[in-house]
């Protein structure tokens, strides 16, 4: 169904090998709360990141999480989410995801094997909520061959980004003007101008028509690994409407409101919060200790290993005692509620 034959293959500088350790124990229990397809799914990619030199966090099953681990070779860091079927993902879980990503300069991703009753295609990226998403074999090529898709599934079929600039210059070198060239490929002179200026996207068909009049390469593949250009401002306003249950922190980020720096509330993840003070290039993700939670160890370690992986400063907020795991920093919530600005936030990190 998909025309397969426009791939492009980008080379990505290797680097050396980095592999974070996770007991056997530890995933026995996170199988536990998923299906069979799941679980061999998310340690299929797992094994392809680690084989590729990525270095990967542990599982995040402490509690229902937006992502089951990220991973992070040099400047890459990834939020990796199999998710068997992208129509199941909800707004919220994806804003969960999109603010998380946003605030540790990372991408996201799903993986999948359908959106509704429909199987997803190989070689083809799908989006949900602006989040891309792929089958476990796509993500595989673009990791292990770096081959990256040029498909793309939109609503009304299949679509490519085009090469604007390439298209441009091979016309000018043909010596055609926007409107024979238009003529030829038999659409308007104003979709023309909206591929070259990459304003627009292009069918398979329409793609495959500018090949063959003008010779080259136009579309240009989707590397997943590249951050998404998310506009700041956009979601910081829709990460501050995330609603929390936890009064310290409404309270805390209505204090930071006023501030350009990104915090958040998280719903699904081990962390309860997420914060980027650009000023001090600090990340910070945090958890708030629960009364009657059993499993806060274990949520702990799922914290201090995504930090470790995506080079954040792990807090955990408590009334009580310091936990058995002396590797995260705890703050008390009374000296917590005290912060008003991004410095008090910092020089209570630095004591803690």
């Amino acid at each position: 169904m998909i025309i397969h034959f426009i791939l492009f293959i980008l080379d990505v500088a290797s680097v050396e090998l980095s592999i974070v350790y996770i007991p056997q124990l530890y995933d026995i229990l996170c199988d536990v709360s998923m299906t069979y397809v799941e679980t061999e799914s998310v340690k299929a990619a797992e094994t392809i990141l680690k084989e590729a030199g990525f270095t990967v966090s542990r599982r995040c099953c402490s509690r229902p999480s937006c992502f089951d681990f990220a991973a992070k070779k040099k400047k890459t860091t990834i939020f990796v989410k199999v998710q068997p079927d992208i129509g199941n993902v909800s707004p919220n879980d994806s804003l969960d995801l999109k603010v998380i990503s946003e605030c540790v300069s990372a991408t996201s991703l799903f993986i999948s094997k359908k959106t509704r009753d429909k199987p997803l295609e190989d070689d083809t990226v799908y989006s949900r909520y602006n989040l891309l998403a792929v089958t476990l074999k796509t993500f595989e090529n673009m990791v292990f061959r770096k081959t990256y898709p040029l498909i793309q599934a939109g609503p009304g079929g299949y679509y490519v980004e085009i090469n604007g600039e390439a298209i441009k210059r091979r016309r000018q070198e043909l010596g055609l003007s926007i409107g024979e060239t238009a003529e030829m490929m038999g659409i308007s002179r104003r979709t023309l101008y909206g591929y070259e200026r990459e304003m627009a996207k292009a069918s398979v068909s329409a793609a495959y028509n500018m090949i063959c009049i003008l010779g080259i390469p136009v579309a240009k593949p989707t590397n997943i690994f590249e951050k998404s250009k998310t506009q700041h401002k956009h979601l910081l306003t829709a990460a501050r409407r995330i609603i929390t249950k936890n009064r310290l922190l409404q309270k805390i980020f209505r204090k930071l409101a006023r501030y350009d720096i990104m915090a958040a509330p998280v719903k699904k993840a081990p962390f309860d919060f997420v914060i980027n003070v650009p000023e001090e290039k600090m990340k910070i993700i945090g958890g708030v200790e629960n009364n009657k939670e059993r499993e806060l160890n274990k949520r702990i370690e799922e914290i201090l290993s995504v930090s470790r992986v995506v080079q954040a400063h792990p807090i955990l907020i408590t009334d009580k005692q310091k936990p058995l795991n002396t590797e995260i920093s705890c703050i008390h919530s009374k000296e917590f509620s005290k912060i008003k600005c991004p410095e008090d936030l910092v020089v209570n990190l630095k004591q803690a």
